[in-house]
């Protein structure tokens, strides 16, 4: 990968290679693109024709599903996306099918297209030539103002969403992966696919590269940008890293077990609660009666409480968010602690609950159940019968918890992803302005929170992301930050 440009587009084999390149100091040029998106491929001709007509920098193609290494590094949540680097430093970035903006954007890293020459064509966007700047046009005007196919959630049409609904629940587990179980067509697959194998249960599969809708749409359906995604009952459990934990940790079959999952050959199967803790075992339960007493404590902290994967506004299993969802609907305050966060109270409380798997809910320290319990209480009425019964009364409305957040901090952001890793450009220019000007500020990731994402459009009366408040105050979206930061006005906006 090293050497000249030479005027042709190269692709990217690892992230290795590609730092290499970065490092050596010439102008690099990457277009982050999927076979799946039309924009990607008419922008990857404006491309072609700017290689040749800059042949000293690199230009390299990414497949952004192929190489989630080099996409997580650059925070890639849409394609075609470009980021170009000049002095081994990354200096701008392009999301969208917008011909001339690359044009201008490649000039600028790649100065003139020869020695002594200004760079006239790219600069004013001829380079790609009228043939193929038509195209692109025409394709923006048939598909609106947005232009690129999003790796992050948006919403996803009634037609589409019932099929991926009746794929996701057309068994108890379900894989979609590329390739077949018999014929896995990437690494990642092929291990979760060995993992279902050793848990010994049945399991469906659908082959994403035979169905480019699906594979779309699945990622918008599921909030989850890459393959292979497990199910269970209809619930995304994640994909390979998750399930090799899970696997590894014995919650894998816990999960399957609590969902009435049969397992092929259950001679096998054995006990998955701890036989010999941490701190001694002691008393009838297997549990020291220090651990017994913390998790007598920790289950009446709260007169309702979520024992839970990670936290309510950032749930790390979709059976975790299933609950806080179903207590936010009820407009029930709840306390909460993450399992993930201490494995003592994680192994403990399964034998002190007698329930295997999480989450687990509590009301006035007695257990309700998992995830599925509860949602078959919502639907029948009994959870509101039981919170009833118990004196459990309706706490915060949703426009209560959306005004809390909003003055949750002075200056307050509500993104996608977070300020260390943003999940589109918009957010990633108005952190970065932000950063600039030295303005101290909290964010929230609307990506984990639906319901915080679509209330807050209502509240706010903006139906986009990025969203800025000052002092409990709408400020507005990245066009209005940034041309508050291009006036000189933005410090002192957010400081009167």
């Amino acid at each position: 990968m090293a050497g000249g440009g030479g005027g042709a587009v190269k692709e990217v084999k690892s992230k290795v290679e590609l730092d290499q390149t970065i490092g050596e100091g010439s102008p690099v040029i990457l277009h982050f693109w999927a076979s799946w998106c039309e924009a990607s491929k008419h922008m990857d001709q404006v491309f072609s024709h700017l290689s040749t007509d800059f042949p000293l920098a690199h230009f390299f193609r990414v497949e952004a599903e192929e190489q989630p290494e080099i996409s997580e590094a650059y925070s890639v949540s849409a394609v075609p996306y470009f980021v170009f680097f000049k002095d081994g430093k990354a200096v701008d970035t392009l999301e969208g099918a917008d011909p001339s903006s690359l044009a201008n954007k490649v000039a600028k890293v790649a100065g003139s297209i020869s020695p002594g020459e200004p760079a006239a064509p790219a600069s004013l966007g001829m380079a790609a030539g009228p043939t193929i700047l038509e195209t692109v046009q025409e394709f923006a005007k048939e598909n609106g103002s947005s232009q690129e196919g999003s790796l992050s959630p948006s919403a996803v049409g009634d037609r589409l969403k019932n099929r991926l609904e009746q794929l996701v629940n057309s068994h108890a587990i379900m894989l979609f992966m590329k390739g077949s179980p018999e014929s896995p067509e990437c690494g990642f697959s092929q291990k979760v696919v060995d993992i279902l194998k050793k848990e010994k249960v049945k399991f469906g599969s659908f082959d994403i590269l035979t169905d480019n809708e699906v594979r779309a749409g699945l990622k918008k359906f599921s909030n989850w940008p890459t393959f292979p995604q497990l199910y269970c009952k209809g619930e995304l459990l994640g994909g390979c890293d998750i399930a090799i934990a899970m696997h590894e940790s014995g919650e894998l079959r816990d999960v399957f077990k609590d969902h009435g999952i049969e397992i092929s050959d259950p001679s096998e199967m054995k006990a998955t609660e701890p036989n010999g803790g941490p701190g001694g075992i002691t008393g009838p339960s297997g549990l020291t009666a220090a651990l017994t007493s913390r998790l007598h404590g920790l289950i009446n902290s709260s007169e309702v409480l979520l024992f839970m994967k990670g936290k309510p506004d950032e749930p790390r299993c979709g059976f975790s968010r299933k609950v806080v969802d179903i207590l936010r609907q009820e407009k029930v305050k709840f306390g909460s602690f993450d399992i993930l966060s201490d494995d003592d109270v994680r192994q403990g409380l399964k034998v002190y609950s007698n329930w295997s798997s999480y989450p687990q809910l509590y009301i006035k320290g007695e257990l309700i159940g998992g995830s599925d319990i509860v949602l078959e209480m919502q639907k029948s009425g009994e959870l509101k019968k039981v919170l009833s019964e118990k004196g459990i009364s309706s706490g915060e409305t949703l426009e209560d918890r959306l005004k809390q957040l909003v003055n949750s901090s002075p200056v307050m952001l509500f993104m996608k992803g977070k300020p260390d890793d943003p999940r589109c450009g918009f957010s990633s220019k108005v952190v970065n302005a932000l950063k600039e000007e030295g303005v101290d500020f909290g964010s929230f990731d609307i990506l984990t929170d639906e319901v915080v994402r679509q209330g807050l459009k209502t509240f706010s009366n903006w139906p986009t992301f990025p969203q800025l408040y000052y002092k409990g105050e709408l400020i507005g979206g990245c066009d209005i930050v940034m041309e508050l930061r291009n006036n000189g006005d933005l410090k002192a906006t957010l400081s009167e």
